[in-house]
């Protein structure tokens, strides 16, 4: 890749292949990162706009796998790639905090071995959701897959758009641009803080409930940040329902659960270069939740998604739309 703008080694590209910049650092000093034509191993190398920094994919060694007590379903797959519906209450890659079975754990158990950063037992994971979060997770089958789906994850022309049930409605369909960091107070949560990495999602109303009380919103992400939906809708007085970690308060308790999902993912192919859009269905628990309070035709996937058109459609927001900027 040719640099675009200059700065320290591990930051730029971190951006650029949208991977944290721990992961990266350990590419770095592994000798599997390379600027104009020389191996480089300090992160804080300083590059210059212009030269060429090339990067190489490692496979990891397979890990010995937790025992599984969960199942998922294969949404897509084929020989670059697979989509799997996470359920919620599952991590998705291990962590030395993390001592259950994860996604990372349900793919090896498969025999399925996949891309992955200087040995980090990513197994091909492109994007995360939060273990509370259930819907449409990408999971890359090959190093070029993963490298070129990472770039488009980065470049934005892959979409993500989650539902959320929400406390409270929303006045208006809005975009929060906001920074978002450790919270200084609770090393659990994320917040709004001044010296944050820069975040940005759009939020569309889909429909309110009989009595006007919660509403069904989806959510568009410019960028992915850890909790940044979560944290948006608090920043402006909303809570997801069942989020007591931001602020929802109302009974009955979800201890593994918050009414957030992944819907609906679309991206290009890495081989075919074809448009491919998957849906996660909605999960049980939270399209009961909307049956008991919504009007039924509210609760159909085909008019949520043509709601999901009509709101955003390929352009995005109009010049009209409220932002929300700090």
């Amino acid at each position: 890749m040719r640099v675009e703008s200059g700065g320290r080694l591990d930051k730029v590209l971190s951006q650029a292949l949208s991977e944290s910049r721990s992961q990266i650092a350990k590419l770095i000093e592994s000798g599997f990162v390379e600027v104009d034509g020389v191996v480089v191993e300090k992160s804080s190398y300083k590059i210059l706009e212009g030269q060429r920094v090339s990067y190489t994919f490692v496979e990891a060694e397979r890990r010995e796998s937790t025992p599984v007590d969960f199942d998922m379903k294969i949404l897509y797959e084929d020989d670059e790639l697979l989509v799997l519906d996470k359920p919620a209450g599952v991590v998705v890659h291990p962590a030395p905090s993390v001592k259950e079975a994860t996604v990372v754990d349900w793919l090896v158990a498969r025999g399925i071995s996949l891309s992955t950063i200087a040995g980090e037992e990513r197994y091909g994971i492109v994007h995360r959701i939060d273990k509370v979060t259930s819907g449409a997770l990408l999971v890359a089958k090959n190093n070029d897959a993963h490298r070129e789906l990472s770039s488009q994850l980065q470049n934005k022309s892959m979409g993500r758009y989650y539902l959320a049930l929400i406390d409270y409605p929303l006045k208006d369909n809005l975009t929060i641009e906001r920074s978002i960091g450790r919270n200084p107070s609770n090393r659990l949560k994320m917040a709004v803080v001044p010296d944050g990495r820069y975040a940005k999602t759009d939020f569309a109303r889909i429909a309110q409930s009989r009595t006007g009380t919660t509403e069904l919103v989806a959510a568009r992400l410019h960028t992915g940040r850890t909790h940044q939906i979560r944290v948006h809708l608090s920043s402006v007085g909303r809570h997801i329902i069942g989020d007591e970690l931001y602020g929802y308060r109302d009974s009955p308790k979800m201890k593994e659960r918050i009414f957030l999902h992944a819907f609906r993912l679309y991206f290009t192919h890495p081989a075919s270069g074809k448009r491919i859009e998957i849906k996660a269905p909605l999960p049980e628990d939270m399209k009961s939740y909307m049956i008991k309070n919504y009007d039924r035709s509210e609760t159909d996937e085909k008019w949520i998604e043509k709601r999901l058109d009509d709101l955003f459609g390929s352009a995005g927001f109009t010049d009209s739309d409220r932002l929300c900027r700090s």
